[in-house]
């Protein structure tokens, strides 16, 4: 109830109001309560699935009342925050110019967007969904590698195995905060790999590294045509994927269809950035 009232932004005890209101007005207990939270009853879940297809229907009646070939309104985008901050960020002022009346608002964050809960219309995920009333596109592929700066290296000298990964400061994830099993590639690398520097962001450990603070493992798009940073073991790349997911009910909307043909196209122009180029000589 205290997530709930602070994501919708209203106090707990108002909150709390409505729905002790609206259990009166249909006559049912929708919430079973206890110190754990709240779980839907079987009434609860019936009207949930009325709600949900009423939703639907409005977000589908609002699209076809806007004029063909327009697209206007708010779109709010969840992504990684690596792919957000380094490479749409930077890129949404040309969406805007396409469509001068759409609204922007980028997410991103080091954690799972949910889309059900209308955190996001429309979302970036590393790994494809499992589960969910939702509709996905594959992205892109992706690759991960070893770096340094290059004023690291002046003053430790450079790795020439995975084994002597061991003798530098590594800087990784905080294992407690992982929000993804597709982040744990460290351990791909060193099965006992320790972060000394732990940093819950993918732009926090890669200015950790680019600052000289250790060797992590940082994306090879956001690390390409930074001259600072010295790329390790050439041997070892980490490949994943990024989707594109939107829940099902906006299916049709055209501000999220300009996006996602939007995005497709930027990922496609710019899509030898996302995966290591073998190096001369490797």
């Amino acid at each position: 109830m205290l997530g709930a009232s602070r994501r919708l932004g209203v106090s707990q005890a108002l909150l709390s109001r409505h729905l002790a209101r609206l259990e009166e007005d249909v006559g049912a207990r929708l919430f079973d309560r206890s110190t754990r939270g709240c779980t839907l009853t079987d009434a609860g879940s019936d009207l949930l699935q009325t709600a949900e297809r009423i939703e639907a229907e409005l977000l589908s009646g609002t699209s076809n009342l806007e004029r063909a070939g327009a697209v206007s309104g708010t779109l709010r985008i969840g992504a990684p925050d690596g792919f957000g901050s380094a490479f749409l960020a930077p890129r949404l002022g040309k969406l805007r110019q396409r469509h001068p009346d759409l609204r922007l608002q980028l997410v991103p964050v080091a954690r799972t967007i949910s889309l059900s809960e209308r955190e996001a219309d429309v979302a970036i995920m590393i790994g494809r969904p499992a589960k969910g009333r939702l509709r996905v596109r594959k992205l892109t592929e992706y690759t991960l590698g070893l770096y340094a700066a290059q004023s690291y290296i002046d003053r430790h000298g450079r790795p020439r195995s995975k084994d002597e990964l061991r003798a530098h400061p590594l800087v990784g994830y905080v294992d407690d905060l992982i929000y993804s099993s597709d982040l744990t590639y460290t351990r791909d690398i060193l099965r006992d790999w320790k972060s000394d520097i732990e940093i819950a962001t993918a732009v926090g450990q890669f200015h950790a590294v680019r600052a000289g603070s250790g060797i992590g493992v940082l994306h090879d798009f956001m690390a390409h045509k930074d001259n600072d940073l010295v790329p390790l073991l050439p041997e070892i790349s980490i490949r994943r994927e990024y989707w594109l997911v939107w829940h099902e009910n906006l299916q049709g909307s055209p501000r999220l269809q300009a996006f996602n043909d939007w995005i497709d196209a930027e990922v496609r122009r710019d899509r030898t950035i996302f995966i290591r180029q073998s190096q001369p000589g490797t």
